[in-house]
């Protein structure tokens, strides 16, 4: 709900041939500014989120004679309105300064309107509740469509680390197999690689044993670890590695064991070291919302030799679970018997999890960088504190990201507002409206979607959460990045045709362009562009556990896996993609401009997601840093793209050919 300046550039068009000719202009502004007071200069805040402390001005200037204005705060935190008078600060404008103390003690989420009298009558000046721009329209006064405002508590040591790199997830279990550990006695090995197929449910929601591996092991990450170095990646995601009774782990059987098919403890330890070596951190997958019956701490299978919450009440695991009828009938995450939720905020259950001996610390203390919190909607504000808080006390740069689906930065998650980056508690999440506002713009060309999301996200997010973001095409839960961008639709499907359903010759190849082009938007994004383990060598599949097989060693797309190589060492050689301005140039149907500006330098990626080729005119030195070309003019093919780097205020022209 926010349109601080606008963060987007108008294009001028010169040919009405399907506007096949423009160049870049100047950023565009909208009526209204926020700036803010830092190092003594006021500077335009483009993000509708301010650090705490810091002193504001809220500034509105009309192409028409503005008699006098006021400006309008919600607090959500609250529901106080407060109104202000503006004063005038130059022709048709005026202005009002704040200090985010006088708003609120430390941190708060805030909505804002302006109230205009002007020559045609009182207007207030609002923003589009879908697209983000503003709208001029009659005084309404019901509270909708304002702009937002965040104001957060800064983290004094940022995971600056993780920010310019490249992150690469991994699904153990399918990855790579080097240990030659132990098989459970319970558990079903599958050693074809190349046409095994992981078991799918009959139908959606039917039951699963979930106990068929195909030997992926942490031994075999630590043995991959130069091909992952080779992509960009500074930073690797576990899927989680506990000891547990599937082959997805999310069923957590004990959190102070590494399960030991993936090679225990000992084989952590070692690719912890051996990923340090080569500049890479490790992130591990934190479920904490939920863990499995067959535990040490509910043992409904009675597999443990501890009591747990199943067997009797006395155990000290009862009071972490929430049982409706003893012992059958509990509280399950949504209604899954073997997943019974945990009351995250039962004190024996923190104090396990943070406390000095406790599951964050320990594993902190070996080495790893961070965590991704699986269901963060699920826990609540003061447990994300306390969780965050662990990890930084052993590690002062941890990052701890957090799975949101939505925007973050104003979910009501159960009836209540979470405050994610209010301070100490998410450094970033995973960025869903971005993955799925690429997907629809590389596929369908939609590029409202991509230009409003765009806005919405970085507007509403702090800058540093901005630049931590977890940008993906794909992950363990959804459909398969090269399937999404060119597969047949599953509906009414049954799993049994979804598991046998690849793409033709002539689907691929469009797919395989397609994936390219939106591996490189969502590595422009601010944030980490997140590799999920496959997406690189071409890998197809629909919902899990199609999107789960086991990774193609030696049957490889080299054409897409070395388009990602390329990508990854452009990041790791341009710091521009740490924190640089980001902005959306221009989006039409068929082609986007994407910039990353810092330091009198920019970086433009041009899309070209539609069929006719274009020729690109710089206007001074161009670099192509794809190819390492250099020059002026460059060709600009059908379902391609060019990657520029240039200075700052150079003109980019592109015209049909």
């Amino acid at each position: 709900m926010i349109c601080a300046a606008s963060a987007f550039c108008d294009f001028t068009h010169f040919s009405e041939n399907f506007m096949a000719e423009f160049e870049f202009q100047s950023r565009a502004h909208g009526m209204q500014s926020l700036t803010v007071r830092e190092d003594g200069e006021w500077r335009e805040q483009r993000a509708g989120a301010v650090k705490y402390g810091r002193k504001m001005r809220f500034s509105v200037k009309t192409p028409f004679s503005l008699c006098s204005a006021s400006l309008e705060i919600y607090c959500d935190d609250t529901g106080e309105r407060r109104f202000f008078d503006m004063y005038a600060s130059g022709e048709n404008e005026f202005s009002l300064e704040a200090d985010t103390a006088s708003l609120c003690a430390e941190s708060g989420l805030f909505y804002y309107a302006y109230h205009l009298n002007t020559e045609y009558g009182h207007r207030d000046l609002l923003c589009d509740f879908d697209t983000l721009e503003e709208k001029l329209c009659e005084p309404r006064g019901d509270g909708n469509d304002f702009f937002q405002l965040l104001i957060y508590k800064e983290r004094e040591a940022l995971p600056s680390w993780f920010s310019g790199g490249v992150m690469y997830h991994i699904f153990v279990d399918r990855f790579f197999s080097a240990g030659g550990n132990p098989v459970r006695d319970d558990a079903r090995k599958i050693d074809d690689w190349e046409h095994g197929m992981p078991e799918y449910p009959a139908y959606p929601g039917a039951y699963l044993e979930n106990n068929e591996f195909f030997g992926g092991d942490l031994q075999g990450v630590a043995a991959k670890l130069d091909y992952i170095a080779s992509l960009g990646v500074n930073t690797v995601y576990l899927s989680p590695i506990f000891r547990a009774y599937s082959n997805h782990k999310y069923d957590t059987g004990d959190y102070m064991t590494v399960d030991e098919m993936f090679g225990g403890e000992e084989a952590l330890r070692t690719l912890i070291s051996e990923a340090d070596r080569r500049g890479i951190r490790i992130i591990l997958d934190g479920v904490f919302n939920h863990t499995g019956n067959d535990s040490v701490y509910f043992n409904a299978k009675g597999r443990y030799p501890d009591v747990g919450a199943y067997q009797s009440p006395l155990s000290p695991y009862f009071p972490w679970y929430s049982f409706k009828n003893y012992p059958d009938d509990y509280e399950a995450w949504w209604g899954i018997k073997i997943l019974p939720r945990v009351k995250s905020d039962e004190p024996s259950y923190r104090e396990f999890l943070f406390g000095e001996s406790g599951v964050i610390r320990k594993y902190m203390r070996m080495g790893i960088g961070g965590w991704r919190l699986d269901v963060a909607d699920e826990l609540s504000d003061d447990f994300l504190l306390c969780l965050s808080a662990a990890a930084r006390s052993e590690r002062d740069d941890a990052l701890v990201i957090g799975e949101v689906w939505e925007d973050a930065s104003n979910k009501i998650a159960y009836s209540k507002r979470k405050k994610y980056f209010r301070g100490g508690e998410l450094d970033s999440v995973m960025n869903y409206p971005m993955k799925n506002a690429v997907i629809a713009y590389i596929r369908y060309g939609n590029a409202d979607a991509l230009k409003a999301e765009a806005k919405r996200i970085y507007t509403h997010y702090p800058r540093e959460v901005a630049n931590s973001l977890m940008n993906f095409l794909g992950t363990h839960d959804t459909v398969r990045a090269l399937t999404a961008l060119g597969g047949a639709s599953p509906d009414g499907k049954s799993n049994d045709e979804l598991a046998h359903m690849k793409m033709s010759e002539s689907e691929y190849a469009t797919a395989k362009k397609r994936l390219m082009l939106a591996y490189l938007t969502v590595a422009m994004l601010p944030g980490v562009p997140c590799i999920y383990y496959g997406d690189e060598a071409g890998m197809q599949g629909y919902s899990d556990p199609m999107n789960r097989m086991p990774y193609p060693w030696g049957r490889e797309d080299a054409e897409i896996r070395d388009f990602y190589r390329m990508v990854g060492a452009v990041r790791r050689e341009n710091a521009i993609f740490a924190d640089g301005e980001f902005y959306i140039a221009y989006a039409d149907s068929d082609i986007a401009a994407l910039v990353r500006e810092k330091g009198g330098e920019r970086i433009t990626a041009l899309i070209n997601r539609g069929d006719i080729a274009h020729t690109v005119y710089a206007d001074g030195k161009a670099e192509e840093l794809l190819s390492g070309m250099k020059g002026d003019s460059f060709a600009l093919e059908g379902m391609s793209a060019l990657l520029l780097k240039t200075a700052d205020g150079t003109k980019i022209k592109v015209v049909a050919k």
